[in-house]
């Protein structure tokens, strides 16, 4: 199964960050999120870290959710 981890970033209820593991980097929505989405990327120890989060969250648990009848 493809396992999408997606995590955004909201100010006053609008999105300006997200990573999203399909695409394996952090997209900025805003000037602001730009900014952070582009310093974000720079350090590959942060991309790392949220894909390490897909591995461990999301394939662990899927199990739990998505069961065979």
């Amino acid at each position: 199964k493809d396992i999408q981890l997606i995590n955004s970033y909201y100010y006053n209820k609008l999105e300006f960050l997200r990573f999203d593991s399909n695409v394996g980097k952090f997209v900025g929505y805003t000037e602001l999120g730009v900014k952070n989405a582009e310093r974000f990327n720079k350090d590959t120890s942060r991309i790392a870290a949220m894909n390490a989060q897909r591995e461990t969250y999301c394939l662990n648990n899927v199990g739990n959710w998505y069961r065979n009848p």
